[in-house]
């Protein structure tokens, strides 16, 4: 490891920034103005370290600000929108006329950032996520070699956010050392003083012990934030901390540490004096209007076929090893895949790719919500991320794919170990929600695999979909249901046993096909034709089609699922008949309605209702 002495900027870049500065301050204020809302302190207390960024330490091309040569910046403590927009436009990127458009309808520049602003790379807003975000960027750089930086600027109110020290070890450990980030330590959140104040050597502290480089400096001090820009370009085999001591408001007298302003514009003459204070105004022509937003956002590669898979015809495999296989090959020809996982790889089988592709690999650890938020960023780098864990245990992170989301980012997400099929592990390990909360996700494909071949061929299917994709795979092994032969089109499903005298339809996901396989057969052999469907695509669901299988079934319902019937495969089902306007004479929900508990995966599946003498039981009820 090894850093550069401290350099002494020049009179006339310390002037430049200081200029830089100053413009940056009075247009956050002027378009929080406008706009009669936004955050114009919370810019203010960063306005020297921005500007010191961008316009002194950055490599950057206002033509193409996220092009794969531009230095990165992230504005984790997204209410200092304002800030970044000014920063872009006194960079070149848009008109300086463009900004006071902020927070209107018929703009890009919206509250919070997002990707569809120039510059932008993934939304933040969502505070203790961009520090993630950033080290994904870094780790994008470094897998192209690039010799591209990224700077993340965090307000110590979000310090409190344990995803920020998540990315903090995870970026320490793996020595991102062109990850820069500048903490605005201001002091004032927003109801009241933040939790260590001032305390800057607590903040130092913190950052060294993941082992950061740390510099902590005067933050409105123009010399030392240019000086501590070229002690973090100088530094090698450690990620920087830049730790600037901030007031909120500052160079305003009236809004300078003063409680009771945050989120608060001025008023026009507020404005006016507080631009008077800062030196006087600046011209800014009227916006011609015009849409500066991005057309086009990364999305997943085109790559080759990969070799098709293979297992012997009485192999009995579970989807999340078939995960794993597909993970591997896909892996072969694609080198834009990528692969994280929290701690768990010997369960997801994530551990095939890693022992294939160990540059490609990324040891997550048991921190989920980092985990998530890195693949944003490598995502915004042109790659393919898939990242797994248990599926339980990305509820934790369900904040972090929402902002997902929101960033248009193409992430894949793979959840195993779900539902009571467990088995002994018990509650605390079963994922009953994830449907749910995947499926409430905007844009987002779910995707639910019931044997080898499938899951393979879904996963196949992940690497080339746009937007968040989860992959729900079980714990236990069954047996193969389709061949390498078959396809799985998104959206879609498979009708596996039909025939033209039955009277119901039963819909499963994973586990369940299989109930619902041995339900039809019991059925069968007391003469009772039914009829199974494996929804291996829970979202997005094709109504129409849907509903011509129901209505060849007899127009009766049966779902079962090893979820909660709140948001799962039942509730889909329903939802896309009725938008296709057609629904069942008779429907039954078969899902888990009780607490569960430990024991063995068949036990369970009896225990819960949703085994195949559960579905035999509500057939015959139905008829």
């Amino acid at each position: 490891m090894s850093a550069t002495s401290k350099t002494v900027p020049s009179s006339s870049s310390i002037e430049t920034i200081r200029e830089k500065a100053r413009r940056l301050g009075i247009l956050s204020m002027m378009s929080t103005t406008a706009a009669g809302s936004g955050h114009p302190t919370s810019c203010l207390s960063a306005s020297e370290l921005t500007a010191g960024v961008f316009f002194y330490a950055m490599k950057f091309d206002p033509k193409n600000p996220n092009g794969p040569e531009s230095d990165r910046f992230v504005l984790s403590k997204g209410h200092a929108a304002p800030l970044l927009y000014a920063a872009l436009a006194e960079a070149g990127v848009f008109p300086v006329s463009r900004v006071m458009t902020l927070r209107q309808f018929s703009s890009e520049l919206e509250g919070h950032p997002t990707p569809r602003i120039p510059g932008v790379d993934a939304a933040t807003g969502s505070l203790g996520q961009g520090l993630s975000v950033g080290a994904g960027l870094a780790i994008g750089a470094k897998m192209d070699k690039l010799g591209t930086r990224v700077y993340v600027l965090l307000g110590d109110g979000e310090l409190a956010e344990g995803s920020n020290w998540e990315a903090a070890e995870f970026a320490g450990h793996y020595k991102v050392d062109n990850l820069t980030a500048l903490c605005d330590i201001n002091a004032l959140g927003q109801s009241e003083r933040t939790m260590y104040k001032h305390d800057m050597e607590i903040y130092r502290r913190k950052f060294e012990s993941e082992g950061w480089d740390t510099q902590v400096i005067d933050g409105h001090d123009i010399a030392a934030v240019l000086s501590a820009l070229d002690h973090a370009k100088g530094t090698t085999g450690r990620p920087q901390a830049i730790i600037g001591r901030t007031i909120k408001g500052h160079g305003v007298s009236f809004l300078a540490d003063k409680d009771g302003w945050h989120g608060k514009p001025l008023s026009k003459e507020q404005l006016a004096k507080a631009v008077a204070e800062m030196g006087g105004p600046i011209e800014v022509a009227a916006d011609p209007g015009r849409s500066y937003a991005r057309t086009s956002l990364p999305e997943p590669p085109a790559y080759a076929e990969p070799p098709a898979p293979s297992y012997k015809p009485d192999a009995s495999v579970a989807t999340r090893e078939a995960y794993g296989n597909a993970l591997k090959r896909i892996g072969a020809v694609n080198p834009h895949v990528v692969a994280l996982d929290g701690d768990v790889k010997n369960s997801t089988f994530a551990e095939f790719f890693a022992d294939a592709y160990p540059e490609r690999f990324y040891q997550a650890y048991i921190a989920e919500q980092n985990m998530i938020s890195v693949g944003v960023g490598l995502a915004a780098r042109g790659k393919v991320p898939f990242l797994s864990s248990f599926a339980c245990f990305l509820s934790r992170a369900f904040d972090q794919v929402r902002m997902a989301a929101i960033s248009r980012s193409p992430i894949k997400v793979c959840g195993s170990h779900c539902g009571v099929s467990i088995g002994e592990d018990g509650p605390s390990q079963m994922a009953l929600e994830d449907i749910a909360s995947f499926r409430a996700i905007h844009g987002s494909t779910v995707l639910y695999p019931s044997d080898a071949y499938s899951a393979e061929r879904l996963t196949e299917a992940a690497a080339r979909l746009p937007g968040i994709t989860y992959i729900r795979t079980s714990r236990p092994k069954t047996p193969l249901l389709y061949s390498a032969a078959d396809e799985f089109p998104v959206p879609g499903f498979h009708v596996l046993r039909q025939s033209a005298n039955d009277g119901a339809l039963i819909v499963g996901g994973g586990i369940t096909v299989h109930e619902a396989l041995k339900a039809h057969q019991q059925l069968k052999s007391k003469g009772i034709s039914v009829r199974v469907m494996d929804l291996y695509c829970v979202k997005p669901l094709d109504g129409k089609k849907f509903a011509e299988q129901l209505k060849a079934a007899g127009e009766n319902l049966i779902t079962v699922e090893d979820h909660y019937p709140e948001g799962g495969l039942g509730e889909a089902a329903l939802s896309a008949l009725a938008e296709a306007g057609a629904g069942p004479k008779k429907c039954v929900k078969l899902a888990v309605t009780g607490m569960p508990h430990s024991g063995k995966p068949d036990e369970l599946l009896e225990a819960f209702g949703i085994s195949a003498k559960h579905i035999v039981n509500a057939v015959r009820e139905m008829n």
